[in-house]
């Protein structure tokens, strides 16, 4: 699947940022499976272009550490852009420090690698009902 491709757009839309493309085809196939649309980005630029170019996200996976950020400041970018989507991130660099700098940024969860994927899915659906709620 091509990194701006979304397989139906009348779906809630979900966006997966990760580098490692095994955990974005998992996610992907399994939230399409769910009834969700979705996109998919290999880093921070990548998902920036795509949050930027007027597409709205219900739901926001993101991954801690991708090769153009490693801290919390693209989650800070990206709750700015689209302040209405749910975002859960996930890392397996996690510490008290990012994961309370995180929920501080708005972000939904923090997940640690691994995980499994059916309940990241399952997190994905209460993340975007919660924010659906707001």
């Amino acid at each position: 699947m091509s990194p701006s491709s979304v397989k139906n757009s009348a779906a809630p839309q979900v966006l997966v940022v990760d580098d490692e493309g095994l955990i974005r085809w998992s996610l992907s196939e399994s939230l399409t499976d769910a009834g969700y649309a979705v996109a998919e980005a290999s880093d921070g630029a990548s998902a920036l272009a795509q949050l930027s170019d007027g597409r709205k996200f219900d739901a926001i996976v993101l991954d801690y550490r991708l090769p153009d950020s490693n801290d919390l400041h693209l989650l800070e970018t990206i709750r700015g852009l689209q302040p209405q989507a749910a975002i859960v991130m996930m890392t397996a660099f996690g510490t008290p420090e990012v994961t309370s700098g995180a929920l501080r940024l708005g972000a939904y969860r923090v997940v640690a690698k691994p995980f499994d994927v059916h309940e990241m899915v399952n997190l994905v659906i209460q993340a975007h009902e919660s924010a659906r709620g707001r």
